[in-house]
């Protein structure tokens, strides 16, 4: 919540004796702000709602900044606000500058956020790069809310899958066809035209693609590494054999079956996922991390609740752990979905995605829906430079405020003295900014990054009611009205900073 709403909020609570929730109503004749606490306390005030709510709009009418009340419907009271009260809340925005919204945890955290982790058996995919979007926006929105983060990278360099790749980039090196079940893809013939191992090229290609992709990944853990830890670790769990294999007792801790850690001599003999996840939950607990966050595809929803009971059988709080599933990606051209296998070779890579709609483009889309919610990407809308395109649209309204400070001098020193008389459209669009540390606070809290971008909308859409309504440079209140272009434009900056878009001075 901005300052300025906190501090008429706490006013109004001090009267009533209880916390105080102010909403914007959705039709501004019902005033600036709302609030339902004459509903809510009526019951145990033993009065009507109307009657508290009557009570409390006497009371308001006298907190600085509230130029009247109404009570209305059953007992809700609608404040209006007068021009004093929005330029104590510009000026507060002002006076943060890119700050503003900033710090909203309210406890802070040392939280590594794994993210993308894909087998490192070809380029990056569409799906991995939602993987990137949302956990990388996810990482900016934690960092920007006082928490230290790190982004971390787990490598599957072990395994099955992982000698299925080489082999197969080994058979096209010999002009042969893979393996059965091994990977097709046309970009195992580009891999098969260098020698060496594939894999640790392959693991710096997909770092490049990462850091083009704007996502920075501050640490690489290794599965060969981390399964170096299992002798020393499979010591202090309570373990039993059965047929050969290494079986955990989990169940003693509300797993739904005791896990295998170790398979059978007959089965390889080798350790399984859940012992290398385990081997590497115990590895990020001792490097002192208080959340770790996993990002993941839907296919792993099995390991949820495994990751928590892995936890417990650490000796540590399951609390401490958390395991986010996004949905796929369904890239639509020219009408048609396309179907994507990595293993076939019938895939859309991300530096594909990169190339076809742009960078900024490409994070936006893939940020821009819920991780339960399925994305069908239509390339030619994202690929499209208009303000049909909701990127472009944002980012439009962040260069055109650009061009009016520049006209009034570049970055200045706005007077945050308002008018007499506010506009409604002056009224709409402060409203707008002064909700930004909510939803802020409530994007980092709900871990839905998603909220950034529809917010940016609504904003760049309040921004350009303002400006066809509402003259800037050469009015009676340019000062004023700069100082607001000031702060649209700071928000605009961060929500596309959180979500990884660039932020045009000029388009």
């Amino acid at each position: 919540m901005s300052l300025a709403l906190e501090r008429l909020a706490g006013e109004l609570a001090g009267v009533v004796g209880a916390a105080v929730e102010l909403e914007r109503p959705s039709d501004p004749k019902h005033g600036d702000f709302a609030t339902n606490v004459a509903l809510r306390l009526a019951p145990e005030r033993r009065t009507s709602p109307r009657e508290l709510a009557e009570e409390l709009r006497q009371a308001a009418e006298q907190i600085n900044g509230v130029e009247r009340a109404e009570v209305a419907g059953p007992g809700f009271l609608n404040l209006f606000l007068d021009a004093g009260w929005y330029g104590e809340a510009l000026a507060e925005m002002l006076a943060a500058e890119g700050r503003y919204g900033a710090a909203s945890s309210q406890h802070l955290e040392r939280i590594q956020v794994e993210l993308v982790s894909a087998n490192p058996t070809g380029p990056l995919t569409v799906g991995s790069g939602r993987n990137a979007a949302y956990g990388d926006s996810l990482a900016r929105l934690l960092t920007f809310g006082g928490n230290e983060v790190e982004r971390e990278y787990y490598v599957n360099d072990h395994g099955t899958q992982i000698d299925l790749f080489r082999a197969s980039v080994e058979a096209r090196r010999h002009g042969e066809e893979p393996p059965e079940g091994g990977y097709l893809g046309d970009y195992v013939f580009e891999i098969a035209k260098s020698q060496g191992d594939p894999v640790p090229s392959m693991i710096k290609s997909i770092g490049q693609t990462l850091e083009h992709f704007r996502v920075q990944i501050d640490n690489w853990a290794y599965q060969s590494e981390m399964e170096k830890r299992l002798p020393a670790l499979l010591e202090k769990l309570d373990t039993y054999t059965s047929e050969g294999a290494l079986f955990v007792r989990s169940s003693a801790l509300d797993d739904e079956k005791d896990r295998v850690l170790v398979r059978s001599p007959e089965r390889g003999g080798n350790p399984t996922y859940e012992a290398a996840d385990l081997a590497y939950l115990a590895d990020k607990l001792e490097r002192g991390f208080e959340r770790a966050i996993y990002v993941l595809g839907a296919d792993h929803h099995g390991v949820r609740e495994w990751f928590r009971v892995a936890a417990r059988l650490l000796g540590d709080d399951p609390g401490k752990v958390e395991v986010i599933l996004y949905q796929l990606v369904h890239i639509v051209e020219g009408g048609r979905t396309k179907k994507m296998s990595k293993r076939r070779g019938d895939v859309v890579l991300l530096d594909e995605l990169i190339e076809l709609v742009g960078l900024d483009a490409a994070r936006w889309y893939l940020v821009s829906r819920g991780p339960d919610q399925t994305i069908e990407l239509d390339v030619e809308l994202a690929a499209e430079h208009s303000q049909k395109n909701p990127v472009y649209y944002v980012q439009y309204a962040h260069a055109r405020i650009s061009s009016i400070l520049a006209k009034a001098g570049g970055t200045i020193e706005a007077d945050a003295e308002p008018p007499q008389e506010l506009s409604e459209e002056e009224k709409g669009l402060l409203k707008r900014l002064v909700e930004f540390p909510n939803v802020v606070r409530e994007a980092t809290e709900r871990r839905s990054p998603q909220a950034i971008p529809t917010y940016a909308i609504r904003l760049a859409d309040d921004f350009h009611r303002f400006y066809h309504h509402r003259r800037v440079i050469g009015s009676r209140a340019q000062s004023f009205r700069l100082g607001i272009c000031q702060a649209t434009r700071a928000v605009i900056a961060r929500c596309l900073d959180l979500i990884g878009v660039e932020a045009p001075e000029t388009m």
